[in-house]
């Protein structure tokens, strides 16, 4: 009955965000999936954590239109999520809803769950309030070279203070929705794997994700085969199966994995 009614709720907020355009049709078939096992298995408090990622990450994504006018050229998609951009936000996280129905008695699965969206909140955060830092951002292996807003492996200081407002968002209400488990540690600890993992989404743009170039505009961007212009983009660095949506998949493991190492050294 609980996953039936986690199948109701979550194709409702998949067809209300269909309609707002925050999520393509591919979109919302894949947030219908993730929503079922999340609201289905977990319950309330899980869902609360995918509704405050999603929410803030739409709204953000929609705000300071005029600061971030020419940086869709940069960015391989929108802000309307098709399936790719949902699984690689969300998938880390659904596998750990699922773990926990074979093992509800485990703090594992919430810790896994919470630090894989504290990252994937930390790193949207980031690139949608990066933007408002009044000085252009430094590339992450080189903290001297300035590079172009929307850059991949770009971070600035107030990009990188809105990832860790992102990512103690959800390590507040991780604590505050699981009473089984010091909240403090809790905290912490989904927080700054939740950090980690947003900065380990910056190192993997700086240095291995696919990057293109388009000839006509001579502007590095994510966007293939064509760039914004229609002129197709050619790989200049990087490796081309690594996109954006592979990177945030990465940027949710590596929070999964700060957060397992912090929990065995506490």
């Amino acid at each position: 009955m609980q996953l039936l009614i986690g199948f109701t709720l979550a194709l409702i907020i998949a067809y209300l965000a269909y309609r707002a355009r925050s999520l393509s049709k591919g979109g919302a078939v894949a947030a219908t999936f993730t929503g079922t096992i999340i609201f289905g298995i977990g319950g309330w408090e899980w869902a609360i954590l995918l509704l405050t990622f999603f929410i803030t990450s739409s709204v953000l994504s929609r705000a300071f239109k005029k600061r971030k006018q020419g940086l869709n050229e940069k960015f391989s998609k929108g802000h309307e999520r098709d399936a790719g951009q949902v699984f690689g936000n969300g998938g880390i996280a659904t596998a750990f809803a699922a773990l926990h129905y074979f093992y509800p008695e485990s703090i594992i699965p919430w810790l896994g769950f919470a630090a894989a969206l504290a990252a994937v909140n930390a790193d949207t955060w980031a690139t949608e309030l990066g933007v408002l830092n009044p000085h252009p951002p430094r590339i992450i292996t080189n903290l001297k070279k300035a590079v172009e807003k929307g850059t991949s492996g770009g971070i600035s200081l107030f990009g990188t203070l809105a990832s860790l407002a992102g990512s103690a968002l959800i390590g507040i209400l991780a604590s505050a929705l699981n009473p089984t488990v010091d909240s403090v540690s809790t905290f912490f600890i989904v927080t700054l794997a939740g950090l980690a993992g947003s900065l380990f989404d910056s190192f993997l743009g700086a240095t291995v994700q696919a990057i293109y170039f388009c000839p006509k505009d001579h502007k590095e961007t994510e966007k293939h085969p064509l760039h914004t212009c229609g002129t197709p983009t050619t790989l200049i660095r990087g490796w081309g199966w690594l996109d954006n949506d592979w990177v945030n998949f990465a940027c949710g493991a590596f929070g999964v994995l700060v957060c397992l190492l912090l929990k065995g050294l506490l």
